[in-house]
């Protein structure tokens, strides 16, 4: 198996990073750009643009013999808030006006539509593995380094979400010692989901 590493993103990385984000929740960036045309380039498009919550300063890369295998976008949960409304608007930037409405119902809701994470937490937004990399210890790694920069920071807690349906990505956060906390069934056009925190102290 390859030696993975581990480093910040960088600018020029815009287009392996955008496309493992997208990965993390397609259908939902879909939604916010108008169309799966659309999101590449509005991930690509929010990465490349400081203060999102897809930001370049926010992401980790995993490496595997040179290439991008691996994305985390994470950051205190106390950002969350601006990180998400420069994100829209970084969206509302990309695509076209008669995609504002449906882009701004969808925020808005999914803004409200569970729990927010405890503040005094590293939250992970966004966690992908290239599908020819999985199973290798790429998603555990990036996990560990997010834990590693939480408690550098001070910070109690990790948390994160995900949909209902994917048992597969349930099963790696609860055996890397989260807690499932709270959940939301399906409704209002969004999909089921479970947030996850785990303990650093």
């Amino acid at each position: 198996m390859p030696e993975l590493r581990l480093r910040p993103a960088k600018t020029d990385d815009a287009p392996v990073a955008a496309s493992l984000i997208l990965e993390s929740a397609r259908d939902m960036y879909a939604r916010l750009a108008g169309g799966a045309k659309r999101a590449p380039r509005v991930v690509e498009r929010a990465f490349r643009r400081p203060g999102t919550t897809a930001s370049a300063e926010v992401v980790t890369l995993a490496e595997a013999d040179g290439a991008v295998v691996g994305a985390m976008c994470a950051f205190p949960a106390e950002e969350a808030p601006a990180r998400a409304r420069a994100f829209q608007r970084a969206v509302l930037a990309a695509v076209p006006p008669w995609c504002w409405p449906g882009s701004l119902w969808l925020y808005w809701v999914g803004a409200r539509a569970g729990p927010q994470p405890p503040t005094d937490c590293l939250y992970v937004d966004a966690l992908a593995t290239a599908p020819d990399a999985r199973r290798r210890g790429t998603a555990r790694a990036l996990l560990g380094e997010a834990e590693r920069r939480a408690r550098a920071a001070g910070l109690s807690e990790l948390a994160l979400d995900t949909s209902l349906d994917n048992k597969a990505a349930r099963a790696l956060y609860v055996g890397e010692g989260f807690e499932e906390v709270a959940y939301r069934a399906p409704g209002r056009g969004l999909p089921g989901f479970v947030a996850l925190v785990k303990a650093l102290r």
